[in-house]
């Protein structure tokens, strides 16, 4: 299933949501101009290594931050961006751009510490944005129930576009990630299928689910909001 758009409307232009992909955009530009040797110093770096982190040392924390900047690739990186650009607009409308960028990197950093409590022992770099776009889907789970996810899925090579309700796109999408993450246990370092941060994603959708209620507090929101849909 490929998420095209969402039917919920933002009432404003999502400053932040734009920001976080073109400053992801520009690291990962960055990532390809260096030589094999320089991008796996970079990586090695700025992205989690599990194994690496102390919590007792905070000279080792910086990686909890910028491995959300991190990308392993187009297809990863364009995945993510996407994913970024249909769902943070409402979050970040819902909390207001300031809290919005404030909680981005908290989910982030607990979704990176997820993954490295979860897998102790790994020597495997985890990046990339999915943690923290983990948080804002959780948020979005939290805020918009009403909303729909009109998706994409190929029938025998036939486009098929299909309007699923929020709550089951996106929990189903946990559910897999949890499945997957459990599976993962098994094999050492916790890192299966392709090299997936299973407990990032995982951890990022239950912190944004927990973060989403205290970041709204104070925050009015008009009667109809949940109402307003696209065309479609």
């Amino acid at each position: 299933m490929f998420p095209i758009k969402d039917t919920i409307r933002s009432r404003s232009f999502p400053v932040v949501t734009w920001l976080l992909i073109l400053v992801n955009a520009a690291v990962f530009l960055f990532e390809t101009s260096l030589s094999p040797r320089g991008l796996n110093a970079f990586v090695q770096a700025f992205a989690i290594v599990p194994a690496r982190l102390d919590l007792a040392n905070p000279l080792t924390w910086g990686p909890l931050l910028t491995h959300m900047f991190l990308h392993g690739g187009w297809l990863h990186i364009i995945s993510n961006m996407w994913t970024l650009f249909i769902f943070g607009d409402n979050v970040e409308d819902r909390l207001g751009s300031f809290r919005f960028l404030i909680f981005y990197l908290l989910g982030g950093v607990l979704a990176g510490l997820a993954q490295a409590l979860l897998t102790p022992g790994s020597t495997v770099p985890a990046l990339g944005a999915s943690g923290a776009i983990a948080a804002v889907l959780g948020a979005y789970f939290f805020f918009f129930p009403h909303s729909r996810v009109i998706t994409f899925i190929p029938l025998f090579f036939l486009p098929w576009f299909v309007e699923i309700p929020a709550v089951v796109y996106l929990g189903f999408w946990f559910v897999s990630q949890l499945f997957s993450g459990v599976t993962s246990l098994a094999v050492a370092g916790g890192m299966a299928m392709g090299g997936v941060a299973w407990w990032a994603h995982i951890g990022g959708f239950v912190a944004g689910l927990i973060l989403a209620r205290p970041f709204a507090a104070g925050r009015r929101v008009r009667p109809f909001y949940l109402d307003e849909y696209y065309p479609w």
